[in-house]
């Protein structure tokens, strides 16, 4: 069995390569059942939690990834979220490969971003804005800038200092790039707005969206997260990854349907309706676009099974 560490998927996870195999896997279709959801009991102060994700494709791939969140690593110096992918032979059920759960993680959520701006945004999109600093950000900078004609970028975080450490981990970009502390500002100039945080309260306002705006939101994961405020949802097309996730989970879509702002049947469509050409993305130039993402097993085993592929593919010519 194959391991397949972080530095090796990005290294062989290509963005356009990848968000074409996601586009085709959306396509398909993949079998997702429910995530699997188990407390373990700890000597700590905080309990861990166990997450089990599986899917697969008949007689081609089973893939599971195993996530474990133990909040008091801190403490120690480790990271909370720990996580690794296995995947197995359809047909035999032998298992080919384990990988890197949280670069493969990363890898996929930028690619299923840059899939719907695909969809979403305007064509000619120049001026990008990324809002957050974590590890996701120069991520979704490489997968946007890679399938738009992205002329310059900007990057916003609480911490100034913070932003312009991402800026500079890009040398010599076919664009430009930089940090700003004027967030109004930058989404106001902005075609693109790629959202990345862990914020309970709005940071973007409907009102800074300039018509034709294409607004991306991957931060936030629970019904009490929050990255843009209602105004961004009264005047966008909605899309989400998939509907089952997004109405459960994603704080931008679970509080504005609670306070009637937003019903299921307004969802314009999902990564499956686009994939598929059943429902029609940017209508209008000048219209502005939402797209939240929570994450789908499915995009992790596509993921997976391209990056196999492809080291597999480099072991045999070496």
């Amino acid at each position: 069995m194959r391991t397949i560490t972080g530095a090796e998927l990005k290294t062989v996870l290509h963005f356009r390569m990848l968000i074409e195999r996601m586009r085709q896997t959306f396509r398909a279709g993949v079998e997702v059942p429910l995530r699997h959801h188990h407390t373990v009991q700890t000597y700590g102060q905080n309990d861990g939690t166990l997450l089990l994700m599986p899917a697969w494709q008949v007689n081609q791939s089973i893939g599971v990834k195993i996530v474990t969140v133990f909040p008091d690593n801190g403490a120690k110096d480790l990271p909370a979220v720990q996580g690794v992918y296995l995947l197995m032979d359809g047909k035999t059920g032998i298992p080919q490969a384990l990988l890197d759960g949280n670069a493969l993680t990363k890898r996929r959520t930028a690619a299923a971003s840059a899939l719907a701006a695909s969809y979403l945004a305007r064509p000619d999109s120049e001026r990008l804005l990324v809002v957050g600093t974590g590890a996701l950000a120069p991520e979704l900078i490489e997968a946007h800038t890679t399938m738009l004609p992205i002329k310059h970028v900007l990057v916003w975080g609480r911490d100034l200092a913070k932003a312009k450490k991402v800026a500079s981990r890009f040398h010599r970009p076919k664009f430009r790039i930089e940090a700003t502390s004027d967030l109004e500002g930058a989404v106001r100039g902005a075609h693109l707005i790629s959202c990345a945080t862990l914020a309970k309260e709005p940071l973007i306002k409907g009102e800074w969206l300039q018509p034709g705006a294409h607004l991306d939101l991957v931060g936030g994961f629970t019904p009490d997260m929050r990255e843009a405020d209602d105004d961004c949802i009264r005047r966008a097309r909605v899309f989400v990854d998939t509907r089952e996730g997004a109405c459960k989970e994603a704080g931008d879509i679970v509080q504005p349907m609670k306070a009637g702002i937003l019903t299921e049947d307004d969802i314009a469509g999902d990564l499956y309706d686009l994939a598929r050409g059943q429902r029609a993305g940017r209508r209008f130039y000048d219209q502005i676009t939402l797209f939240k993402s929570v994450g789908t097993a499915l995009e992790d085993l596509c993921a997976a099974q391209l990056a196999v592929e492809m080291v597999l593919h480099n072991d045999t010519i070496r």
